[in-house]
């Protein structure tokens, strides 16, 4: 009942891919848990080098045989303004005070280099890349095919769904504003695209031929359910899978987000230089009236990066960044594998069961 192209082509039982969420929350133990659970588990790498993104692929196949994903940021060109980011420090060392941190840092590079990671996604024979913050250039994307990669972009509005289209890839992540972590936004301000998945989903659907995966707010077989009945293919689930015990994400994050509600995420491009969606913080808080210029990311995410890795260390939540979509209630700490068999199980009954007295005629 839950075949779609999208599990025909990548040979998975479930037409579920868990979301490539960067910074350690998607171990290689939660991929191969939604892989071995008949989804598709993917490898947040935005943030390691090369050899790290080895390292966690040749553990990601120690522990299963299945499909799994690799997912990256597509670089973007950006100003660095020394004044921009001197300001910034000066306000981000009242944080560091706090943390008991050395002031203004020297920042040693601001991102890992994407060709080194690609590289690896390559030589890896990694089966699925999927990718945000824009489109591979042709160049890149002769050689994922050529190495037989299915790929798969990120889209915010129509017009970017249909520019990855245009560009060869092979499926579409339609994400709606109720998602949690950064905005996939790239042919227009992050603010002007902020379409619900409920209306986005279906547009793009009707504007592209290839797979449309719905991204957003979906928690369990409801959401799988109504995605597939706005002519999803599948859906990208994150959310949900933070909790789980094979997720990365620091104690004091599950805790946070377990007692939290759906009104309590906003915004903000505060930690990363890019607009993302997270539980309300102090950080957040209290860098909402920042006066100057943020500088773009990756340098601001960067410049936060002390910070928020001291925060962890602390157990000071308050100023880590916090990601996670407007599903909140919904979180549950059960393992990676019983997220996945429930969504289906409720996604079948849906399905079957909603309606029971409907009359078509």
């Amino acid at each position: 009942m839950l075949r779609t192209r999208l599990t025909e082509r990548l040979k998975i039982a479930y037409p579920i891919i868990q979301a490539g969420m960067a910074g350690g929350v998607t171990t290689p133990e939660l991929v191969a848990a939604v892989s071995n659970a008949g989804g598709l588990g993917t490898l947040g790498a935005g943030y390691m080098s090369a050899e790290q993104i080895r390292f966690a692929v040749e553990t990601i196949r120690r522990h299963t045989d299945r499909p799994f994903a690799v997912n990256l940021f597509i670089p973007e060109s950006y100003q660095e303004n020394v004044e921009d980011i001197q300001a910034m420090n000066r306000t981000l060392d009242t944080f560091r005070n706090e943390l008991g941190i050395p002031n203004s840092p020297e920042i040693a590079k601001a991102a890992e280099p994407f060709h080194e990671q690609l590289d690896a996604v390559i030589e890896l024979k990694v089966p699925v890349f999927s990718f945000t913050f824009g489109i591979p250039d042709s160049a890149v994307m002769r050689r994922l095919k050529q190495a037989g990669i299915y790929t798969i972009g990120t889209a915010t509005t129509v017009k970017e769904a249909l520019a990855l289209e245009d560009a060869g890839v092979d499926a579409v992540v339609a994400q709606g504003s109720e998602a949690g972590g950064h905005r996939g936004t790239f042919a227009d301000k992050a603010e002007t695209a902020l379409i619900g998945t409920l209306a986005l989903v279906p547009q793009v659907a009707d504007a592209i031929s290839i797979p449309v995966i719905a991204a957003g707010g979906t928690m369990d077989g409801r959401g799988l359910a109504a995605c597939l009945m706005l002519g999803a293919d599948g859906v990208q689930m994150g959310t949900a899978f933070i909790a789980s015990p094979e997720s990365g994400a620091h104690p004091a994050y599950k805790k946070a987000l377990e007692a939290a509600t759906e009104e309590q995420t906003a915004i903000t491009a505060m930690y990363s230089g890019k607009a993302a969606r997270g539980l309300m913080t102090t950080f957040m808080k209290r860098m909402s009236s920042y006066p100057g210029n943020v500088p773009p990311y990756p340098i601001q995410n960067a410049l936060t990066r002390d910070i928020r890795q001291a925060a962890a260390k602390a157990n000071r939540p308050e100023y880590m960044s916090l990601w996670a979509g407007q599903g909140l209630r919904l979180v549950k700490p059960v393992p990676a594998a019983v997220v996945v068999e429930e969504t289906v199980r409720k996604a079948v009954e849906a399905i079957r069961n909603r309606i029971p007295n409907a009359d078509p005629s």
